[in-house]
């Protein structure tokens, strides 16, 4: 067996090692136990600067292909989210374990800069996992409380403000409750706008709360199905080749993809 060979079966028990224990049942749940705190209050500014953190990285990446390569480079390198503390945990994690890699040489690459970049890209990456993870949970409840479609909060505010505004009317209906539910029945109350947008914000904050805890089934399944594991190969492999990070994760594009059909599906039912 050449030493190629040896060096990359090694390279990947390391990062199987790796994987499992910062990734595993248990792992994540050590790793959420910094989410206790400020990322709490965090979590919602981050979740609003998503479509900002979108925009940046499309910049560097449009830069890039006509040849702009000044502007690409300080857009793909400004960083838009707040710093969380689960994405310290995880960053400091990964540089330990590069570090750990170089000493042992299964990584040739040790420049700060690039490995920097590879990690913040590897942490973004993560976070928009966990956005797609909220998105499915977020569908999946209005297909089975509604019978529609929600991919995101947007289209999942219209039926929770009409469930609320309905159980209200029926409540103070004036010839009780029984014969309110009749009247609603055949002349439903409507939401009013303030209504509808009050349980959008309430919405957003719960999911981004409920993102930042993804991780504790996201990232599970994501090491059973290997995926965690191809993502640091991957990694590795760009960081031996001094290979350019790419601006965008196909994972980024998924997250805001959500986004916009949530919103295309809201316009077409308003105009409908």
């Amino acid at each position: 067996m050449t030493e190629s060979a040896d060096m990359l079966i090694a390279r990947r028990k390391a990062v199987d090692e790796f994987v499992s224990r910062r990734f595993g049942p248990g792992g994540t749940l050590r790793l959420h136990r910094a989410a206790l705190g400020l990322d709490l209050l965090r979590a919602p500014i981050n979740v609003a600067l998503s479509p900002v953190f979108l925009l940046t990285r499309l910049g560097a990446a449009l830069s890039g292909l006509v040849r702009l390569k000044a502007l690409s480079r300080w857009l793909g390198a400004r960083r838009i989210f707040l710093p969380s503390d689960i994405g310290r945990q995880i960053d400091a994690d990964l540089i330990s374990f590069l570090d750990e890699m170089h000493q042992r040489g299964l990584l040739a690459q040790d420049d700060p800069q690039l490995i920097r970049k590879a990690v913040d890209g590897y942490t973004e990456t993560r976070n928009a996992v966990a956005e797609i993870t909220t998105s499915t949970i977020v569908l999946a409840l209005g297909s089975f409380a509604f019978h529609r479609p929600t991919p995101g909060v947007i289209s999942l505010a219209g039926p929770i403000a009409e469930l609320r505004a309905r159980s209200r009317a029926i409540e103070e209906f004036a010839l009780g409750s029984g014969l309110g539910r009749i009247w609603q029945g055949l002349f439903p109350a409507e939401p009013s706008a303030a209504q509808i947008l009050a349980t959008g914000v309430a919405l957003a904050v719960a999911a981004s709360v409920i993102t930042t805890f993804a991780g504790l089934l996201a990232d599970p399944v994501q090491t059973w199905l290997g995926t965690h594991r191809r993502r640091l190969m991957r990694m590795l492999d760009r960081l031996d080749k001094q290979a350019d990070i790419p601006a965008l994760e196909r994972e980024h594009l998924l997250a805001r993809a959500g986004d916009l059909l949530d919103a295309l599906l809201v316009t077409w039912r308003s105009l409908r």
